[in-house]
C-alpha cells in the first residue's frame, strides 16, 4: 500500500465498520483502543482536550468549541465522526484535514500491529488522531464520542471538561432502550474531579448525571442553570441568539453561522465550556468568541447541519436522523415558507422508524432511496412502511437518481429537503455538490 486512495480502501475492508456493518463492527470495551495507544507511546496523555458526548448536537456542539478555540490563538485539534465526504475531515488542526501522507504513513508503519490486535475502524482512527494531535503538539484537541460513551474509544483520554449534550432515544440496540440506559452510557465519560456540563436539562434523567457526576468527585452544571435563552431569530447568514447569565442578568447576542434552530440548545452547553475554560486559565475574550461562533463553517469545514445547498431550486440538507433529529428539522421548516416540500429520504435498517415516519409530513412529495451500504433500508422495504403512515412517493435505485429526479421536479417557490439519514446526506455532497 503506496497511495492514500490503497490505504483507505484497506482500512474500509480489512476492519469492522459500524457505517457499514452496525453493531456488529463494535468491541464492547476500549481494551483494544489502550492497546493501540500504548504501542503508540499512549499519545493521548500529550495534550489537552475536551471530550463531547451526547444523541444529537454533539457534532456541531465540538465545531462550534474547535472554531472558537482557533480564533482564540490556540492550536486545536478537532476529532469528529462519521465523515461525509473525504475521510479526512475525522481529523482536523485548525480546520486543516490531516494531509493525506500522514494518513498512509501511520497505516505502513503499523501495519503490525493492526494486523495483530485486529481494532476496528474506529478504533484505528482514534488512535490516529492521537497521535497526529501528540505530534502536532496541539495546545487543546475537541474530542467528539463516536457512539455512547462509556465503551467508546475515545474514553481513554482525561480531558480538561466533559460536554454531554441532548440525550434521545437512538442506537437503543446498543445503548439501552430507555432514556435513563442510554444517558448512563454518556455519563461514561464523567471522569474524576473533572467539571461536566449538560447542554440540556431533561428531569427525567437529570439524576442520573448527578449521580455519576457525585460518585467521581466531579463539578456539575446544567447549562440551562446558567445561561437563559432571550430570543432567536433566523439572519440570512445564520442564527441570531440572545443569552442572559442568570448570575449576573448581563444579556449578549451572538451570531451563529449554523442556522438550524436546534443550536439555540446546543449554544448554552457551549458558552458553559468555555466559562469552565475561563476558570482554568484560558484566555478566551468576547471577540474571539464571536468570530469563532459566526465562521464554524469556515474554520472547521462543518457541512451538512441545516445547510442551504443551493437556492435556484431551494435544495437544504441536514443529517438528524433519529427521533429528536428529525423532531428539530422539522421545526426549521415550519419556520419557512414555500409551496411544495419535496422530500428526499433514506434510512439505516437498525433505526426504528415507528417514533419518525409519523412525524413526517404527510402532504410532501417523496423520493425514496437506498444509501449504498449493507446497513441501509431497502428502498422497496422503506417505501412499504412509509406508505402505511401515509406517506406518497416513488423509490429510486440509488440516492443520485432520486435527487437528480426531485431537481428536476422541484419548481420556484418550492423546496427540496434531503435527510433521514447521514449517508443520504453524504451522498448527494459527494457527487453532486
Amino acid at each position: 500500500m503506496k497511495t492514500f486512495a490503497e490505504v483507505i480502501e484497506y482500512l474500509y475492508a480489512r476492519l469492522p465498520m459500524f457505517t457499514r456493518d452496525g453493531a456488529t463492527a463494535i468491541n464492547p470495551d476500549v481494551d483494544k483502543t489502550l492497546v493501540l495507544c500504548e504501542a503508540l507511546g499512549n499519545p493521548q496523555q500529550q495534550f489537552k482536550s475536551i471530550h463531547i458526548a451526547g444523541t444529537n448536537g454533539k457534532g456541531s456542539s465540538s465545531h462550534m468549541l474547535a472554531s472558537v478555540l482557533a480564533a482564540s490563538g490556540l492550536k486545536t485539534g478537532l476529532y469528529t465522526s462519521p465523515h461525509l465526504v473525504d475521510f479526512r475531515e475525522r481529523i482536523r488542526i485548525d480546520g486543516e484535514m490531516i494531509p493525506q501522507q500522514e494518513v498512509v504513513d501511520f497505516v505502513q508503519s503499523h501495519l503490525d500491529l493492526i494486523e495483530e490486535v485486529k481494532p476496528s475502524f474506529f478504533e484505528v482512527t482514534v488512535a490516529l488522531a492521537f497521535q497526529y494531535f501528540a505530534k502536532a503538539q496541539v495546545d487543546i484537541a475537541v474530542i467528539e464520542v463516536g457512539l455512547g460513551g462509556r465503551l467508546d474509544s475515545t474514553n481513554i483520554i482525561q480531558p480538561e471538561i466533559s460536554l454531554i449534550t441532548n440525550i434521545g432515544m437512538d442506537h437503543m440496540n446498543i445503548l439501552g432502550d430507555t432514556l435513563a440506559e442510554i444517558a448512563a452510557e454518556k455519563a461514561g465519560i464523567i471522569k474524576p474531579q473533572t467539571p461536566v456540563v449538560i447542554s440540556e436539562r431533561q428531569e427525567e434523567i437529570e439524576s442520573v448525571f448527578k449521580a455519576k457526576a457525585a460518585s467521581e468527585g466531579a463539578p456539575l452544571v446544567f447549562a440551562s442553570d446558567r445561561y437563559r435563552l432571550v430570543d432567536w431569530t433566523r439572519q440570512t447568514d445564520g442564527l441570531q441568539v440572545v443569552l442572559e447569565d442568570k448570575e449576573t442578568s448581563v444579556q449578549k447576542s451572538w451570531l451563529l453561522d449554523l442556522a438550524g434552530s436546534y443550536q439555540q440548545k446546543n449554544i448554552i452547553g457551549v458558552m458553559c465550556v468555555l466559562d469552565a475554560l475561563k476558570a482554568k486559565g484560558y484566555a478566551l475574550n468576547d471577540e474571539q468568541i464571536a468570530y469563532g461562533l459566526s465562521h464554524v463553517q469556515e474554520a472547521t469545514g462543518l457541512r451538512g447541519r441545516w445547510q442551504t445547498l443551493s437556492t435556484d431550486p431551494w435544495i437544504i440538507c441536514d443529517t438528524g436522523h433519529n427521533e429528536d433529529g428529525i423532531r428539530e428539522v422539522l421545526n426549521n421548516l415550519a419556520s419557512l415558507s414555500y409551496s411544495k416540500l419535496h422530500i428526499i429520504f433514506g434510512a439505516m435498517r437498525d433505526k426504528d422508524l415507528s417514533h419518525i415516519l409519523p412525524q413526517l409530513p404527510k402532504d410532501a412529495q417523496y423520493y425514496f432511496a437506498a444509501p449504498d451500504m449493507p446497513r441501509a433500508m431497502p428502498v422497496d422495504q422503506l417505501q412499504a412502511m412509509a406508505l402505511t403512515f401515509d406517506l406518497h412517493g416513488q423509490g429510486y435505485a440509488s440516492i443520485s437518481e432520486a435527487f437528480l429526479a426531485a431537481k428536476a421536479a422541484v419548481k420556484e417557490g418550492e423546496l427540496l429537503f434531503i435527510g433521514g439519514s447521514t449517508f443520504v446526506v453524504a451522498d448527494v455532497l459527494t457527487n453532486h455538490f
